[in-house]
């Protein structure tokens, strides 16, 4: 026989004998996978397939036909096998428990030793395969399949056709770019193809393709989208952004939350995380929670890193951000109101040790009077004590109101910022001051509105008590200002706001602290115009509220 009548099936041989070594290759390689059940399964799967590559590569080379029917036989046993190893590595890879089931597992065993007896036994019954010597297109074994042969096939392409199923769901539910891991898997399945033009055109041999499938596979997998095809196994279940980082810290892979999380992340693939300053920030956390500007609203993560190894022992990390916004919001919200809580309960102790330092100090004082018989001087005394009574019951209703408006606003509505001045404004106080109110501009604010009247009511109240005549209420997009000519602020203006601060006190009770708390509750900011030296102007700004 000359060289060029079996160079086809030398052709086929080295084929299958590749497959195999690419097979044993990645065996090596896969036992540095970190989960056990998903390498056990890729192992077995690998160890298997490469073991029946090698006797399709052995069948075509053996010289007798009794030789070539006993590799074809070891050859039906180890295939089977690899059905039950893929339906192993699928289980494991997509978080499933079906392989360790115990049930399935004695089912799977039944089933493989029932169809091995059957392969076995078959030069007894011819069942499953009968073997003739063929010279076209080069001489070798062809083997004409039983029945047996047909259900069995079935069988297998079912389970393996269910592991694909598996695999094909987590890519799809998987934040990752998976088309290339999706096309690997088509790939391993791609051989069923190469089998029906065997069977059905002389174009090919009649043979299972199916280790060729399985080392392109093991290929693609393992050597050239290694880090994407374990980040998505380890990002399983996780919905949020994820990046996998080298040993070395360099950006290796990402999911679609993340390039949403950090658009820079697209060009710093395989450079330091540091080409992406948001995420390197977020790494550098001091604290449990890391917060990221994303559309100009902060929004707060949980950032938890897990070291695996993959491939030759090298170590990864693969960074997983949970998104807590909803959660640290709240947290933050209940920190700002006991902050708040602690604030009233100071200015509270303030006003209340005041109040009974100067009602005692009256009662004395009109005790004596009355001992000395000066009834005058003794009713104004008294006189004195019942309006610091009165003034701290006031205070102590601002408090309670303080209490019940000082929880943020979580459901604002369009409200008229002209309407709201003008029905806050105090007519009988303003009437005994001699005071007027000018409203310019208009417009609206995202507030609640008994919250929002409530704010003009005590800034006009301070600017009264401050001495004004003429408040003016100034609105536009991004904010109000509301503008006293009264006396000029005194000091550092920040202490007006101030609870338990004897500035804010002195000169009109609650009502700044309050204004600031207003502000507040509904994520906008309050300060006295430093600028401003024809009396006192309030900017309340809501153009860049803080969203928290």
């Amino acid at each position: 026989m000359s060289v060029l009548e079996v160079s086809p099936g030398v052709a086929y041989a080295l084929l299958f004998g590749v497959a195999g070594a690419v097979c044993a290759v990645g065996a090596r390689h896969a036992r540095q996978v970190d989960d056990d059940d998903t390498r056990r399964g890729l192992v077995g799967l690998l160890v298997i397939s490469g073991g029946w590559a090698i006797t399709h590569a052995v069948l075509l080379v053996v010289p007798t036909i009794d030789l070539k029917t006993a590799v074809y036989l070891v050859g039906l046993i180890l295939g089977f096998g690899t059905v039950f190893a893929w339906l192993y590595f699928c289980s494991a890879y997509t978080d499933r428990s079906y392989h360790r089931r115990p049930a399935y597992r004695r089912a799977a065993a039944v089933l493989y030793l029932v169809v091995v007896a059957v392969k076995i036994t078959n030069p007894i019954h011819h069942l499953y395969f009968t073997t003739t010597v063929v010279t076209e297109p080069f001489a070798h074994l062809a083997i004409k399949q039983g029945l047996f042969h047909w259900v069995v096939m079935g069988v297998s392409y079912l389970l393996a056709g269910i592991g694909m199923f598996a695999l094909f769901e987590a890519f799809a539910e998987s934040e990752y770019d998976a088309t290339p891991l999706a096309g690997l898997v088509a790939l391993a399945g791609l051989p069923v193809v190469l089998d029906v033009v065997g069977y059905a055109t002389p174009l090919l041999l009649d043979m299972i393709h199916a280790p060729i499938g399985v080392a392109g596979f093991t290929l693609g997998v393992l050597f050239v989208y290694e880090d994407r095809f374990f980040a998505v196994q380890l990002a399983g279940g996780v919905t949020g952004p994820t990046v996998f980082l080298d040993r070395d810290g360099r950006l290796r892979e990402f999911n679609h939350a993340a390039r949403r999380l950090f658009p820079a992340i697209d060009d710093a693939v395989g450079g330091p995380v540091d080409a992406v300053p948001a995420l390197a920030a977020a790494l550098e956390a001091s604290d449990d929670v890391a917060t990221v500007e994303v559309g100009g609203e902060r929004r707060h993560y949980v950032v938890t890193e897990n070291q695996f190894e993959v491939g030759q022992g090298s170590l990864g990390r693969l960074v997983v951000l949970s998104d807590v916004t909803r959660i640290e919001r709240q947290r933050r919200e209940v920190e700002r109101h006991n902050r708040q809580l602690k604030d009233l309960s100071e200015g509270m102790r303030h006003e209340l040790r005041n109040a009974v330092t100067v009602v005692r100090g009256n009662v004395r004082r009109a005790m004596r009077r009355l001992e000395d018989g000066d009834v005058s001087d003794a009713r104004e005394a008294l006189r004195a004590a019942t309006e610091t009574t009165d003034r701290t019951t006031q205070l102590m209703n601002d408090f309670a109101t303080l209490a019940q408006y000082g929880r943020s606003v979580t459901d604002p509505v369009s409200v008229d910022v002209r309407e709201a001045a003008q029905a806050a404004w105090p007519e009988e106080a303003a009437c005994a001051a001699d005071a007027a109110l000018i409203v310019e501009g208009g417009g609206t604010a995202a507030a609640d509105p008994a919250r929002f009247e409530l704010l003009f009511t005590r800034a006009f109240e301070f600017a009264l008590d401050n001495g004004a005549s003429r408040v003016a209420v100034e609105c536009d997009e991004g904010g109000v200002t509301i503008t006293g000519d009264g006396d000029p602020p005194q000091g550092d203006t920040e202490r007006y706001f101030d609870y338990g601060d004897a500035v804010a006190n002195t000169t009109s009770g609650t009502a700044l602290p309050m204004v600031r708390t207003l502000t507040q509750v509904h994520g906008w900011d309050v300060w006295i115009d430093p600028d401003y030296e024809d009396g006192v102007r309030l900017v309340v700004s809501w153009a860049a509220p803080r969203i928290e």
